[in-house]
C-alpha cells in the first residue's frame, strides 16, 4: 500500500487532521488562555460537572469510529495505476475539447485553429474548476441531507434516541474531541455512509474526496470546539456553526437545530430551527 498516493491520503490525512486539530483546541482548553477565555462558551466547571462521559472513552469511541471509516475506505478507494489514471484524464480532456468545439462551431466561430484552442482551455476549466466546485458542492449538499434526516430519526424515535444518539448527547457542553463522539451503529450510519454516499453520487476524485473529508472534519470539529472566535471563517461564512449546534446540546434546544454540519436551511425547510419564540418558552 502507499501511503501517499492518491486513494491513501484520502483516508488518512482527513483522519489525522481531526486528531491533531482536536489536539490543539483541547490543550487550548486546559491551559485556559485568558485571550482565548473570553470568547469560550462554557466554562471549564461546567464541561466537567455537566458531562456524562469521561474524556478517556471519547478519545476511545472516536478512534473506533476511524477505524471502521478506514476499513470501509479503503474498499471504496481502489488503487488505480497513476498511467491509467492520467490516460483517462487526458480522454475525458480530449473529449470535452471536441464537444465545445462543436458547440462553438453552432454559434458561428468558425476559426479552426483559434477554436480548438478556445475549446482547449474551456475544457480545462470546466474539468479543473468547474467541475470539481460543482461536485463538491453537490457532496456538501448530499453528507448534510443524509445526515439531517438521520439525526432528526435519532431524536423522533424514543428507540433509537434511548440506545443510540442519547450517546452523543452525554456531551452537554461540547468539545473538539467529542465531535464525532457516537454510538459505533450511529457513527457508521451517518458519518461512514454519508461520506461514501457524497463520493459515489458526485464521481469526485480522490483528491477532491481528501480536501471534502478534511474539510468536513474541519468543520465539525469547529462546530462542538466550545469557542466562538469571530475571526473564524467557517463561523462567519455558515450559519450552522458552534452557536448553533450548541443550542442543540442544551435541553432547552434538543429538539432544534438538527442540521450539521454545513446548512440551516433543512431546519428551515421543515420548521426545526431554534427561533426566539422557542427562546422564551
Amino acid at each position: 500500500i502507499d501511503l501517499w498516493s492518491e486513494e491513501m491520503q484520502a483516508i488518512w490525512v482527513p483522519i489525522a487532521i481531526y486528531w491533531v486539530y482536536s489536539s490543539i483546541f483541547e490543550l487550548i482548553m486546559r491551559a485556559e488562555i485568558p485571550f482565548f477565555e473570553k470568547y469560550r462558551i462554557h466554562t471549564p466547571e461546567e464541561r466537567n460537572k455537566r458531562n456524562k462521559v469521561s474524556f478517556k472513552k471519547v478519545l476511545l469511541m472516536v478512534a473506533l469510529q476511524h477505524i471502521i471509516q478506514f476499513a470501509v475506505a479503503v474498499y471504496l478507494f481502489r488503487p488505480v495505476d497513476p498511467q491509467i489514471k492520467e490516460l483517462e484524464r487526458q480522454t475525458r480532456l480530449a473529449a470535452t475539447t471536441r464537444h465545445l468545439a462543436v458547440m462553438l462551431s453552432w454559434f458561428g466561430y468558425d476559426d479552426r485553429n483559434n477554436k480548438l484552442g478556445l475549446a482547449s482551455t474551456l475544457a480545462t476549466f470546466l474539468r479543473s474548476v468547474a467541475l470539481p466546485a460543482f461536485q463538491f458542492l453537490a457532496a456538501m449538499t448530499i453528507m448534510d441531507f443524509h445526515q439531517y434526516v438521520l439525526h432528526r430519526l435519532g431524536h423522533t424515535n424514543k428507540f433509537l434516541y434511548k440506545h443510540f444518539h442519547s450517546h452523543h448527547h452525554r456531551l452537554h457542553v461540547p468539545f473538539a474531541f467529542g465531535a464525532l463522539y457516537n454510538h459505533p451503529v450511529e457513527g457508521f450510519m451517518l458519518d461512514t455512509v454519508g461520506g461514501a454516499l457524497a463520493y459515489e453520487l458526485t464521481g469526485m476524485s480522490p483528491f477532491l474526496a481528501m480536501v471534502f473529508y478534511t474539510f468536513s472534519n474541519l468543520k465539525t470539529i469547529g462546530d462542538h470546539c466550545g469557542y466562538s472566535f469571530p475571526w473564524d471563517p467557517l463561523t462567519v461564512c455558515f450559519g450552522n456553526n458552534v452557536i448553533y449546534h450548541d443550542i442543540h446540546h442544551q435541553p432547552y434546544g434538543i429538539k432544534k437545530n438538527f442540521s450539521q454540519p454545513f446548512f440551516t436551511i433543512w431546519d428551515r425547510v421543515f420548521g426545526t430551527e431554534f427561533t426566539e419564540k422557542d427562546a422564551q418558552a
